[in-house]
């Protein structure tokens, strides 16, 4: 975990940064076929991998300062199949109390059949950060999408817990034109009972996993839940977790613990076991 110090921007206005691409199957495999970005992020490298291209992005920020907003459009053309992580964790400073914070968009566009693995580092909310993402995919049919993120509440080693001023997470996901899955959450530390039993209690870092698609039903959740079953226990690191499937064409794994390794271990336990079910694909966690 990063030892850097948190900055604190002075009030401005809203600072866009963005980054599009778009994917095409060929016989050789997937290639961008088009990308722009704005500073300061971009796609750092492109790689391939058993038919399918790896996208590594880059932020060449120290992180989401006040005021900052990322804005990622990912289309994906029918067949493609595209894998997107980044560098490091995402960093999010502190905001000033009038200020709105920062956030994050993204928007993911796949054709029939494409696949999209969208598997980033955590995120990390530093005191007083104010944060958004809001997360949009559609679907065409026989597309598949798979995302997970792991969120934690402040460097806890530096006693941070939940020391942040607001988060907001939005996932909405479509089938062609119809809405199958909307989330929204919206956490202030200073205004709930984080703490209180049914809550978070003791526990401190919360992970999730999706994947959507036409193909998905429970033989697909029981295939995660076995998976999840087997995780070797580690001394001194609780975990609990549950699989539930989706009003349609999908399933959710959520996760809590006390440090971000222990979700991502989880999680991508959680991918690797799908990804060899339905793509008949073994992991890709060397790339950690």
């Amino acid at each position: 975990m990063s030892t850097m110090q948190p900055i604190t921007a002075t009030p401005s206005a809203q600072r866009l940064s963005t980054l599009r691409a778009t994917f095409r199957r060929r016989e050789a495999g997937t290639f961008i076929v088009s990308k722009y970005h704005t500073a300061p992020i971009k796609i750092a490298k492109a790689f391939p991998l058993e038919g399918q291209l790896g996208v590594i992005v880059m932020d060449v920020s120290p992180g989401l300062l006040d005021g900052d907003r990322y804005d990622f459009q990912w289309n994906v053309e029918d067949g493609a199949h595209v894998y997107v992580t980044n560098q490091s964790f995402t960093k999010v400073h502190p905001s000033h109390a009038a200020s709105s914070g920062s956030s994050m968009s993204q928007r993911f566009e796949l054709g029939q059949g494409a696949v999209v693995e969208s598997m980033p580092e955590p995120v990390m909310l530093y005191r007083d950060a104010a944060f958004a993402s809001e997360s949009e995919v559609r679907l065409s049919r026989g597309a598949l999408w798979m995302g997970a993120d792991v969120f934690c509440p402040g460097r806890t080693p530096r006693g941070e817990r939940f020391a942040y001023r607001e988060f907001r997470n939005k996932l909405n996901v479509y089938y062609g034109n119809e809405l199958i899955y909307a989330q929204h959450q919206r956490i202030e530390p200073s205004r709930q009972e984080l703490f209180a039993p049914g809550c978070m209690a003791e526990l401190t870092h919360t992970g999730v996993f999706y994947a959507f698609s036409d193909r998905i039903g429970m033989p697909e959740a029981d295939v995660v839940r076995e998976a999840l079953n087997v995780l070797p226990k580690h001394e001194g690191q609780p975990l609990i977790w549950g699989v539930s499937l989706t009003y349609k064409y999908g399933f959710a794994v959520m996760a809590a613990g006390n440090a971000a390794w222990v979700l991502q271990e989880a999680l991508e336990a959680a991918w690797s076991s799908l990804r060899l079910h339905l793509l008949h694909l073994q992991p890709l966690n060397f790339l950690r």
